[in-house]
């Protein structure tokens, strides 16, 4: 998994038109001044969600989140977002939008059909807290912009729906031509299961056959070392509940040496220490705020002897105690 969201190039010019003063933004996120001016535009997790509340901070419009996520001139259009247009319908768009958006940032598409329902999310995969509510309306106003151009049509979903209250309830729902529900138990867009068909008129075979190649070879490049981390990380979970897992009882896990696998991992830019510590840190931040464990359990099933060891490395990772975190992060 890649550790920086990068940005498109075109974010200050969008964000400008939209009335956003950018640099006061910047400032007030704790960003370098030139940073969207680079070439290669890269922030962790903790930075994308400082700059967005920012621009919600300054936003005089509350809808500009939506209004920042949609898009109709083409030529403005990220690569990526062009090979995902160029694909035949909706749903293989999606699709790949979720296989390519592994290249450029520490997110998730969830895209599940469920009856005659078809619900998109987004999952930040590393945030130590909840995502700004401009940055969702963002990325599910992308949403309907793929469906939109791709289809040649005002696509409607069946609805949105937040976990978070909002003030500006009527703008999104005239926005995304649908109710707009607060207080629903995840952030999601909501389509009707046909619309998953629905064929694109931006279909383009050369184009993608262009552009699809150069994002499969970043994506092999990434994954090559990703799918080991992923299989070390696997055998970790399984084995780490009163344990701790060894380099030697991995390896013999995965039917390879300690010493081929440490190697690799270092191949991989990473560590067996490193890997371990990531595991042990996601995973109690899971129990911690969707699980009702006390903390001698949870230390338990992340392999810790004590609780104090495990307040000791969950304080190191967080900059709180396993308590304090809870109270502030419990859905």
């Amino acid at each position: 998994m890649v550790k920086h969201f990068r940005l498109p190039g075109r974010l200050r010019t969008r964000l400008e038109e939209c009335g956003i003063n950018v640099s006061v933004a910047l400032r007030r996120a704790k960003l370098p001044q030139d940073i969207l001016n680079q070439v290669r535009i890269l922030l962790t997790t903790e930075e994308m969600f400082a700059l967005w509340r920012a621009i919600e901070e300054l936003a005089e419009d509350p809808s500009v989140g939506v209004k920042s996520g949609t898009e109709t001139k083409m030529e403005r259009f990220h690569p990526m977002a062009l090979a995902v247009l160029s694909t035949a319908n909706f749903g293989t768009a999606i699709d790949r939008a979720a296989r390519y958006k592994k290249i450029c940032a520490p997110e998730e598409i969830v895209s599940k059909v469920e009856g005659n329902e078809w619900s998109i999310q987004f999952r930040y995969l590393l945030a130590a807290e909840a995502a700004p509510e401009i940055l969702i309306e963002y990325a599910f106003a992308w949403v309907l912009t793929i469906g939109r151009q791709g289809s040649g049509t005002l696509i409607k979903p069946l609805r949105v729906e937040l976990m978070q209250p909002r003030k500006h309830v009527k703008a999104l729902a005239l926005h995304f031509g649908c109710p707009v529900l607060c207080g629903a138990s995840r952030n999601a867009i909501i389509f009707r299961a046909g619309d998953r068909d629905c064929p694109f008129v931006t279909k383009n075979d050369e184009l993608l056959d262009a552009l699809g190649p150069q994002l499969e070879n970043e994506l092999k490049q990434m994954t090559g070392a990703e799918s080991l981390v992923d299989l070390v990380r696997g055998a970790i979970q399984q084995q780490i509940a009163g344990s701790r897992p060894t380099t030697d009882s991995i390896a013999q896990d995965l039917r390879t040496s300690s010493r081929t696998l440490q190697r690799r991992l270092q191949e991989a830019g990473t560590s067996f220490q490193q890997v371990l510590d990531d595991t042990r840190q996601q995973m109690a931040r899971y129990y911690l705020e969707h699980s009702v464990l006390e903390l001698s359990e949870t230390a338990y099933l992340l392999g810790y002897e004590d609780v104090a060891s495990f307040g000791r490395a969950f304080r190191g990772w967080e900059g709180l105690t396993p308590c304090a975190w809870r109270e502030t992060h419990r859905l």
